[in-house]
């Protein structure tokens, strides 16, 4: 019997299936319900988003602050940035995201968008939705348009920059997210070196497999970094749970509810150091093993004396850019005039001048009784 948990938490939105963002670039001047569930193997973009994740996370517990991300969805903009790329830019991408070949990179993260990233039932299950805009002076390269358009499933237009990308771009992300996020960019955001814009947001709302009864949440001690405490509210369940212990920390699993779904199903994880300043360890464990996760998961359900989990709100916002040539992702991020980012936009002249200039990402989680709603975006 576990006779209590407190989780102080590592809490990664990193789904084990694989782990959003609005990327400016600026120039210089279906499951058939009769087959078999297809299996897509999330072995390499969990590698890279581990990689990614472990120097925010680490960073961020450093200066006291608590962090959200979802590494996947940054993956699946760099994804689309290399379906538009050549030469050295395109073979660092691919490098970086541990693929061969465009087409092998864009084979795994449609099976990702098509199976597991898809509205599936109301019951719970994230939608990513993706979108391409370019300034109205420009047209689309069409191979490039083809391959946002049936492989990632994007919306991708034409807009006029100066004056209505930033309401057009609100008004998507307000639509995509359920109304939980209607301001993404503001005007000055665009300037008149902007050319092209890619986006995508996740939605997520998952009902739990057991709901927590809200009379029993009552406020208990939450353990701080520092070695301090705060109150907080807790979840309490005395139902059985999905919990295994390792050397120095414990696991916990929570299912969602499936609904009508045979493909896919979804769960969160908590990771719980047992010494109270364990944490850091703990992450650098998680984020260097790749089999780590997929090694310390439970899957037994165990009795439970006083179980409790904390209910929380947060948001977190980061620049991936900073952090993304740390861990080696470097020509993306040039400025040039003879850039690589060629296959876009059906103009040599401005196409040649193109480059990443930053990578934004927010994220906003909610954990209650009924179950989790989480909403990431990027610019």
């Amino acid at each position: 019997m576990v006779e209590k948990i407190y989780v102080y938490v590592l809490l990664l939105i990193v789904a084990r299936l694989l782990p959003q963002k609005l990327v400016n670039i600026h120039t210089l001047h279906k499951n058939d319900s009769n087959k078999e569930p297809e299996v897509i193997d999330s072995s390499k973009p969990n590698e890279v988003s581990l990689k990614l994740a472990k120097p925010i996370i680490l960073e961020k517990m450093r200066n006291g602050v608590n962090s959200v991300l979802s590494p996947l969805t940054v993956q699946i903009l760099l994804a689309m940035s290399a379906a538009g790329c050549k030469g050295a830019t395109k073979d660092q991408l691919l490098s970086f995201l541990n693929f061969n070949n465009v087409d092998e990179l864009g084979s795994c993260f449609a099976r990702c968008v098509a199976s597991v990233l898809t509205q599936g039932s109301s019951s719970g299950g994230p939608v990513l939705s993706c979108g391409v805009w370019i300034d109205r002076s420009l047209s689309f390269n069409p191979h490039f348009k083809a391959v946002i358009d049936d492989v990632y499933k994007a919306h991708s237009t034409r807009v006029d920059f100066q004056n209505l990308a930033a309401r057009e771009l609100n008004e998507w992300f307000g639509k995509e997210t359920r109304g939980l996020i209607n301001s993404v960019i503001s005007p000055n955001e665009i300037n008149k070196l902007t050319r092209l814009i890619l986006a995508n947001a996740l939605y997520f709302k998952g009902t739990w497999e057991k709901k927590f009864d809200a009379s029993k949440t009552k406020e208990h001690e939450f353990y701080l970094l520092n070695g301090s405490t705060v109150k907080a509210p807790f979840l309490t369940s005395g139902e059985s749970q999905y919990i295994s212990a390792y050397e120095g920390f414990k696991v916990l699993r929570l299912p969602y509810k499936q609904g009508n779904e045979t493909h896919r199903n979804f769960s969160m994880y908590y990771y719980l150091p047992d010494a109270k300043d364990g944490l850091p360890n703990l992450v650098e464990k998680v984020c260097s093993q790749p089999e780590f996760l997929k090694n310390h998961t439970p899957q037994t359900k165990v009795s439970v004396g006083k179980f409790l989990i904390p209910k929380f709100k947060m948001s977190f916002d980061f620049e991936a850019s900073k952090f993304l040539k740390d861990v080696g992702l470097v020509l993306p991020f040039i400025e040039s005039l003879d850039g690589e980012f060629t296959n876009m936009v059906d103009s040599p002249a401005v196409s040649r001048e193109l480059y990443i200039s930053k990578i934004f990402q927010n994220c906003f989680i909610e954990v209650d009784e009924e179950g989790t709603k989480a909403v990431l975006k990027h610019t």
